[in-house]
């Protein structure tokens, strides 16, 4: 369990590399769908364009809307739009760039898949093969004496192979198709590092400032969230403690008792009191359900403006610059002045 603790905190710290590590798992993982899913083209003209398009849209779709699931931002982003403005008003700057970095993270599953499924040519060649001219590859008699609905079905079942009797047709139309294929995949590869590489390149030329000024406060409102709930998780833990601690000694008066004669270490009763008083402090007088759920309602609805208070430092310094020390101004305490060390002259006279 230890170790299961440390991962999950190391993953917690270092969540850009974890949401990193999610994509590219999600990338292997369309590709590996892809290699193990059996291809099976209806073969009917019907359906054959709704089975090859359906097959390169909707499992990308599918793993859009997984990488929306699986990133931990997605509800962050949702809770920062719709919280009430309150003391702290919402920035549209920082809302897009959330938004935008969570959807170029699950857009890298979808774009594999459709890479990969343009470079198989499967799909391609169940969508349009309905579409081909037969005439170009050889054999013109085939087509003779077929009405348009006959050579609808003839064409539709070129992707399989025991349906469709003339071989040679069906090998040159396969090639003509996947060759059209891998030249969409390989257009739509560079289309996307292209587009890539200029979001990259040209957007710090710009407006570096506000992109390092969304940034950062995109980030606050993650880290934020999670120290809130970090001390939530804290004064439930310490609040549950204290109130198990009570029942057990308001439950008897004997029970209380017997506990007091037991306690016969002073250490064990001094760590007692210490671990008492620790969660006491970590309770920040919050003691009762009403109040808890009061602080929670007021922390959605009227979170705390960014604008942190230093009096208690500038009282500090100011106490350090001026010498107060107990009240006493310019290092005079209680009417006395710093002892300094006296020095002692010798006048010697001579009368030579």
């Amino acid at each position: 369990m230890d170790k299961f603790r440390m991962m999950f905190q190391f993953l917690q710290a270092n969540q850009e590399s974890f949401m990193n590590g999610i994509c590219g798992i999600m990338a292997l993982a369309s590709a590996q769908m892809y290699s193990v899913f059996e291809f099976s083209c209806p073969c009917m003209p019907e359906y054959n364009y709704i089975y090859g398009i359906g097959l390169l849209i909707i499992p990308p779709i599918w793993f859009f809307l997984l990488g929306f699931v699986l990133n931990n931002n997605v509800s962050v982003l949702a809770e920062e739009w719709k919280r009430p403005i309150g003391k702290r008003h919402k920035d549209p700057t920082i809302l897009r760039y959330m938004f935008s970095s969570i959807t170029q993270r699950s857009l890298i599953a979808p774009a594999v898949w459709v890479s990969v499924s343009l470079m198989d040519g499967k799909s391609f060649l169940c969508a349009f093969s309905i579409n081909l001219d037969i005439e170009r590859f050889g054999n013109y008699s085939v087509m003779n004496g077929l009405t348009e609905t006959d050579k609808l079905k003839l064409l539709a079942r070129i992707p399989c192979e025991k349906l469709f009797e003339h071989l040679e047709i069906r090998d040159a139309a396969t090639r003509y198709i996947k060759c059209i294929s891998q030249a969409c995949g390989w257009m739509f590869l560079l289309m996307i590092t292209l587009t890539a590489f200029l979001i990259r390149a040209i957007r710090p030329c710009f407006s570096q400032a506000a992109f390092l000024k969304t940034k950062y406060w995109s980030h606050y409102i993650d880290v934020e969230r999670k120290m809130f709930d970090e001390a939530c998780k804290d004064h439930a833990k310490s609040f549950a403690k204290v109130c198990i601690h009570q029942y057990f000694e308001n439950i008897s008066g004997e029970m209380q008792t017997l506990h007091h004669h037991r306690t016969t270490g002073k250490d064990n009763s001094d760590d007692g009191e210490e671990d008492k008083r620790s969660d006491e402090e970590k309770l920040m007088g919050i003691r009762a359900q009403d109040d808890m759920n009061k602080v929670l309602w007021n922390w959605h609805t009227c979170k705390p403006p960014l604008a942190l208070r230093k009096e208690h430092m500038e009282g500090e310094n100011n106490g350090k610059l001026n010498g107060n020390a107990k009240g006493a101004a310019n290092g005079l305490v209680n009417g006395h002045t710093h002892e300094v060390a006296k020095k002692e002259w010798a006048v010697y006279y001579s009368k030579v």
